[in-house]
């Protein structure tokens, strides 16, 4: 009886010690969920750091993934990368400012995170969960990625991955290394004005700046938030900056803009040089002794260094190619070009700067009493657009200069879209600024080219007084002076009375058209519907040419059957294949050289049956566009140019 009553309470003891081992392993499993899931997350999307200058933890090496299953794939154009890891960072040649950007097809993808390849193999039921979750991961990445990039215009998480302090690869001409300044280079103010911005490439721009930059010559740092609505911009961007020596934050109780958020800073500047930088830059090292020693000897000019590309999706660097210059055509949108016939045979030409027509807004040096004195930005400029190409020609017309130095570069992110949407009209209203301002009797050529600006300012007129008083006070130079001296390259439209405008097909009741991702190197021409809008625009001058688009750099071409555009030649030959005559009688486009006429083919459609046809001269075209064929009174040989507008002044 005893014997059986010890051997009870020895049961007893048993299963509550085994009941305790099993609560223990439930709460060891609990807790290890958990914690697994946080730092999950921590990677994945990393927020601010809990005290200042707390570096994020290292995240997970990546895989990356051959695949074919289109329906995984969330990025078309992915360029193919190794690793988003610093130290295997992409270095490729960009394109950028060449006249065509090659397509490729994306044939990768990201996995998060990466299981250890060395472990034993599960067993088959826990590999199906695995792979379950697995799939659910990759589907809750792919919706990270994709609303990152709806959200910012590039692909924050990728971004996140990537040190605050990466170095870019070294891409300035070896002779560049062996330049030396002088050592009493001027103080720089460093002004980064954004818009909620992400806060892994706000705090890269930031931190770029302090690594590549000697203290001797980089006064200050000035962050000038433009009214961000951003949580982690508020008191916890206060708190980091707060800890780094040399670096200021200035709030805007307002909206103001690109211009205006830059003039606010420089106000506050003690620098002797303005330094303006968008907040999604990244520095090479010795990017700006090279700008401050321009800037020393003139201090009326304004440089920029080589601005060169950081893709939007995979964060990879892109070099530009040099030479490279600001140039904008006649709807006022700005461009950077690069031109190989630019280089000259001069030794030096690898290093020297370049005069340009314009600068971009991504990253601007100037002095500071001059930027004061010539007018700042002007204030009337409505948030985002346009504003670099007005103090363009207000500095160079009112006794500035202003060039890109190739010993100087700086990398911007190239985003997909801006993140945040203006009213329609308002990029409109800063250009009828500008040219109202700036452009004289030229303006009409800008109107006839952008019909929306062309109505805005038929119903309101901007208030453009002070300028024009600042343009009078400054002794500014007119825009035929600038055409003539600054900016020759333009070509100046004739715009002839029933010569230009949209090119109207009346047997398809289409306009010509030009697709224009084919860029400025030229390529096939379309039918499509009539825009209205102006950007179907050309113009048929007096030596016989039809020059295409708001820059007139492209020509109306053949090639075989096919009419294309190519660059226009300069100078221009006597005869041409470019040369072209146009019969208002009858409405017919004839070219010169081969005395065939212009005509339009719908999507894979023939040309006309009644038309007869050489042997030389195929009946049938594999796809639509405008075509050479032998001269009938088909309406699809009948062409009228329509002008949209007509602005005062012609």
């Amino acid at each position: 009886m005893k014997l059986w009553g010890r051997a009870k309470v020895f049961r007893r003891r048993m299963l509550c010690l085994w009941l305790l081992l099993l609560g223990f392993a439930l709460v060891t499993l609990a807790l290890s969920d958990l914690f697994n899931r946080d730092r999950e997350n921590s990677y994945l999307k990393p927020g601010p750091p809990r005290r200042p200058l707390q570096r994020v933890p290292n995240p997970p090496d990546l895989e990356v993934v051959d695949y074919q299953d289109d329906a995984l794939e969330f990025v078309v154009d992915l360029s193919p990368l190794n690793s988003l890891q610093e130290d295997q960072l992409l270095f490729v040649r960009s394109m950028q400012g060449t006249k065509s950007l090659p397509q490729r097809k994306g044939t990768y993808k990201v996995l998060l995170p990466v299981t250890n390849k060395h472990t034993t193999p599960a067993t088959p039921t826990h590999g199906e969960m695995g792979k379950a979750v697995q799939l659910h991961l990759e589907g809750v990445e792919r919706d990270k990625e994709l609303s990152a990039a709806q959200k910012y215009g590039f692909n924050e998480v990728g971004s996140e991955r990537i040190s605050l302090h990466r170095r870019l690869p070294e891409t300035r001409h070896p002779k560049c290394l062996g330049e030396q300044y002088s050592e009493s280079l001027p103080s720089a103010s460093v002004v980064i004005c954004f818009h909620d911005e992400a806060w892994s490439t706000l705090l890269r721009t930031v931190h770029s700046v302090l690594d590549t930059t000697p203290k001797q010559h980089l006064r200050e740092v000035l962050l000038v938030d433009d009214l961000s609505q951003h949580g982690h911009l508020k008191s916890v961007l206060s708190e980091y900056v707060s800890h780094l020596d040399g670096v200021h934050l200035i709030r805007s109780t307002k909206r103001l803009g690109v211009g205006g958020c830059r003039s606010l800073g420089a106000a506050r500047a003690a620098g002797e040089v303005l330094v303006f930088m968008d907040s999604h830059c990244e520095c090479q090292k010795g990017w700006l002794e090279p700008l401050l020693e321009r800037v020393a000897q003139d201090r009326t000019r304004v440089v920029s260094p080589i601005m060169d590309v950081i893709d939007w999706q995979t964060f990879q660097y892109n070099a530009t190619q040099w030479p490279v210059k600001g140039v904008f055509d006649w709807r006022l949108d700005f461009y950077w070009e690069s031109k190989s016939q630019l280089q000259e045979k001069d030794p030096g030409f690898d290093i020297e700067p370049v005069r340009s027509p314009a600068l971009g807004v991504g990253v601007l040096a100037i002095d500071r009493h001059f930027f004061q004195s010539v007018g700042a930005y002007d204030p009337g400029m409505l948030l985002w657009g346009a504003e670099q190409i007005e103090l363009s020609i207000r500095v160079w017309s009112c006794g500035g200069s202003m060039e890109v130095v190739p010993c100087s570069r700086v990398a911007h992110l190239d985003r997909h879209h801006l993140p945040y949407r203006f009213p329609d009209e308002q990029l409109q209203k800063n250009k009828i600024r500008i040219a109202d301002t700036w452009m004289d009797t030229y303006r009409k050529i800008f109107y006839r080219r952008d019909t929306l600006a062309h109505f805005i300012r038929q119903s309101e007129s901007p208030n453009i007084t002070e300028r024009l008083q600042l343009k009078k006070s400054l002794g500014c130079r007119n825009f035929q002076w600038y055409l003539t001296t600054v900016y020759p390259q333009l070509y100046i439209p004739q715009d002839r009375t029933g010569l230009s405008g949209e090119l109207y097909n009346v047997g398809t009741s289409s306009c010509a058209d030009y697709p224009r991702e084919h860029g400025l190197k030229g390529g096939s021409m379309n039918i499509a519907p009539c825009s209205g809008t102006g950007s179907q625009h050309c113009d048929l001058n007096s030596e016989g040419e039809v020059r295409w688009g708001p820059m007139g750099s492209l020509c109306l071409d053949t090639k075989g059957q096919q009419v294309i555009l190519s660059p226009c030649l300069n100078p221009r030959p006597t005869a041409s294949r470019l040369q072209w005559k146009f019969i208002k009688l009858s409405g017919q486009l004839v070219h010169q050289q081969s005395q065939l006429c212009l005509e339009a083919v719908k999507d894979r459609g023939p040309p006309h049956s009644n038309s007869v046809q050489p042997k030389q001269v195929s009946t049938r075209s594999s796809v639509g566009g405008l075509f050479m064929r032998p001269c009938t009174h088909h309406p699809r040989q009948q062409w009228h140019f329509e002008q949209l507008v007509a602005p005062k002044g012609t």
